[in-house]
C-alpha cells in the first residue's frame, strides 16, 4: 500500500514538473513571439528570455537521466503547445492536432514510466 501511494505520488510529481516546465517554456517563447511577430513592446521580450532562462533550471528537479527526461518532456510540450495556442491565440486544434498529442502523450508515457530491468551507465 505504502509503495503504490510512494509511486502514484511520485508520477504525479513528475508530470506536475512536465506541466511546470512546459508554461515556462512556451509561456517565455510566445512572449518573445509576440515581441517580433506581433510588435508588442520591448519588455515583453525581456521578461520571456528570464522566463526561458528559468525554464532551463526545471528539468533538474526530475529524478531520472537527462536524455529520457528531455525525450519524454518533448511530448508533453507537443500537447502543451496546442493548448498554449487554444487558450492565448485562440487556434483551435483539430483532429490531427489531437490525435498526434495523444499519440505523444501515450509514447512518453510509456518511455517513462514502463518497469526496466536495472539500467546499466556506458564506462
Amino acid at each position: 500500500s505504502y509503495s503504490i501511494m510512494n509511486e502514484a505520488l511520485q508520477v504525479f510529481v513528475t508530470i506536475l514538473i512536465f506541466l511546470f516546465a512546459g508554461i515556462l517554456e512556451i509561456g517565455g517563447g510566445w512572449l518573445v513571439w509576440q515581441t517580433i511577430k506581433k510588435k508588442k513592446p520591448w519588455w515583453w521580450a525581456f521578461f520571456g528570455c528570464l522566463i526561458l532562462v528559468g525554464y532551463g533550471f526545471v528539468p533538474t528537479l526530475q529524478q531520472k537521466d537527462f536524455s529520457r527526461i528531455y525525450a519524454v518532456y518533448g511530448g508533453f510540450f507537443i500537447g502543451l503547445s496546442f493548448l498554449w495556442g487554444y487558450i492565448f491565440d485562440k487556434v483551435i486544434p483539430d483532429r490531427w492536432d489531437l490525435i498526434g498529442s495523444a499519440i505523444a502523450i501515450v509514447g512518453v508515457c510509456i518511455i517513462m514510466f514502463v518497469p526496466r530491468q536495472e539500467e546499466v551507465e556506458l564506462p
